[in-house]
C-alpha cells in the first residue's frame, strides 16, 4: 500500500483521541471496569495501554522489548502497569496529557490508524457507545491490516479467500465469496475481533462470522 504521510495521519490520530476522550470523562466508575474487546483488560487497562503507546518512541520501544524477552504481552502489561493511575480519572488525565504526541514504534504510520479506530471500538463497543468513524481513513488501516499477518499485529489470514467490500467507501480487498460491510466492521474482524454476523451480508457473509467465532 502507498505510504500515508504523517501530514494525514497525526491530525486524524489526535482527533480520534480527544473524541475518545470526550467518551470517556462520561463514564461512571462502574463503567471503567467493563471488560473491553481486549481479553483480559477492561476498559481502565486499555486506556492506560493507549497512554503508554502514545508515549512509545522507536528506540525507547527496541529497549523495552529487550527488558520484556521479545514477549509482547508482558512488555504491554508493564506499560500498563506503569502507567494506570489509582483512579481512572487520572489515568484519563495521562492520555489527555499526551493526546497530540506524535511517538511511534518502529511501524508502518498507518499502525497510528488501526491502533486508534480498532482499539477505540474495543472500549466503544461493550459500553453502547456509538462513532461515526471517517470511512476514508478507516479504509486505509483496512488496506494495512489485510496485507499484514497475523503475527505481526494484522488480519491477511483472516482476509484470505474472500472479496471484502465497504459499504460506505472505496475499499475492495481478495477474491472469493463477498463479505460487505462497513469499514470498521471489516476492520475489527480482520483485527480479530468478535463482529456481529448482522453487520455483514453477501454469499461470504455467513462462513466469514463463522471462521471468526471459531478463531476466538
Amino acid at each position: 500500500m502507498a505510504k500515508i504521510p504523517s501530514t494525514v495521519v497525526w491530525p486524524v490520530v489526535h482527533a480520534e483521541r480527544r473524541a475518545l476522550i470526550v467518551d470517556l470523562e462520561k463514564l461512571t466508575p462502574a463503567q471503567w471496569q467493563t471488560p473491553s474487546l481486549c481479553p483480559s483488560w477492561d476498559v481502565h487497562d486499555l486506556v492506560a495501554h493507549l497512554v503508554d503507546s502514545a508515549k512509545t518512541t522507536r528506540w525507547g520501544f527496541v529497549r523495552r522489548l529487550v527488558v520484556a524477552r521479545f514477549d509482547f504481552d508482558r512488555d504491554n502489561a508493564s506499560g500498563i502497569a506503569r502507567e494506570k493511575a489509582a483512579h481512572p480519572r487520572d489515568t484519563l488525565g495521562q492520555l489527555q496529557a499526551v493526546c497530540t504526541y506524535r511517538c511511534t514504534p518502529p511501524a508502518a504510520l498507518a499502525t497510528r490508524f488501526v491502533e486508534v479506530f480498532v482499539h477505540g471500538e474495543d472500549i466503544r463497543r461493550p459500553l453502547g457507545i456509538h462513532r461515526d468513524y471517517p470511512s476514508a481513513h478507516v479504509a486505509q488501516a483496512l488496506e494495512y491490516q489485510v496485507k499484514t499477518s497475523v503475527s505481526m499485529g494484522g488480519g491477511r489470514e483472516r482476509a484470505a479467500g474472500r472479496r471484502l467490500v465497504a459499504t460506505d467507501t472505496e475499499f475492495v480487498h481478495g477474491e472469493g465469496p463477498e463479505v460487505r460491510g462497513p469499514a470498521i466492521s471489516l476492520l475489527m474482524a480482520v483485527s480479530g475481533r468478535p463482529v456481529d454476523a448482522a453487520e455483514f451480508t453477501g454469499d461470504g457473509a455467513a462462513a466469514f462470522s463463522a471462521a471468526l467465532g471459531q478463531a476466538a
